[in-house]
């Protein structure tokens, strides 16, 4: 079980470490779920799958950060603001798919006996030693050591046969031509006729992205009047990690 509870220990703290907080988080250790309860309908959880499936559960006792990120008019969602967090923690489990992002209750999670809450705190000094809030991870289908570790060394033909079993999911297909950073304050300054620069020139391969992880490049061309693109390259596990 200690190897089983590492894996989970370094998703909370690849959690805490990116949470766009106003103080460092730190993982202060395993806690009851009860602890967690009270916040429980204020979750946002997710599911992970891949080598392993994971559930998450990320709760909060305080989301003002979440309004200060967002900007005055609320412009970026919750989910949208944590998803590069939650992202971070998934990547403790080796490749996979996270799948989108809810904010729904999760006590279900938290009454299960395989799942461990994590306790996440500011440092002691700013915030009296009050948890900040929690993060739930539950392992499904893999429920021993010997078969977590055996999940991180699967052969692919054994995880394509696992991924088989979700083939019928729908997820979201995005074709992306570039990208630029902004405060929210020229975001929010955004006007019809304001002319963006992307971060790519006139010609070069758009990006084509399966619920937010980078699949494959292509070219735009268009069909029957509508958008389409076309795959140039499909790209490997390793060069689709951003």
């Amino acid at each position: 079980m200690s190897i089983t509870l590492t894996l989970h220990e370094s998703a909370a703290e690849r959690l805490a470490m990116q949470l766009p907080t106003p103080a460092t988080l730190h993982v202060s250790g395993i806690v009851p779920p009860q602890a967690a309860a009270p916040y429980a309908p204020l979750a946002v959880t997710a599911t992970f799958v891949g080598a392993v499936t994971a559930d998450f559960a990320l709760i909060l006792t305080d989301r003002s950060f979440l309004a200060a990120a967002g900007g005055l008019n609320g412009v970026v969602s919750a989910v949208d603001i944590l998803r590069p967090a939650v992202e971070h923690a998934a990547s403790a489990f080796d490749a996979g798919v996270l799948g989108e992002l809810r904010e729904e209750d999760a006590a279900g999670l938290l009454s299960d006996s395989e799942t461990a809450v994590f306790e996440l705190r500011q440092s002691p000094s700013s915030d009296g030693g009050q948890a900040f809030g929690w993060f739930a991870v539950r392992v499904r289908e893999h429920g021993t050591v010997q078969d977590t570790v055996a999940a991180r060394t699967v052969q692919p033909g054994a995880v394509s046969s696992r991924l088989g079993l979700i083939s019928n999911v729908e997820m979201a297909l995005t074709v992306e031509i570039g990208r630029t950073r902004m405060s929210v304050r020229d975001a929010l300054a955004l006007e019809p006729g304001k002319v963006i620069e992307l971060d790519r020139s006139a010609g070069a391969p758009a990006d084509v992205l399966l619920n937010g992880r980078l699949i494959a490049h292509g070219e735009v061309v268009v069909v029957d009047q509508d958008y389409a693109v076309r795959i140039t390259r499909i790209l490997d596990v390793a060069e689709g990690i951003y």
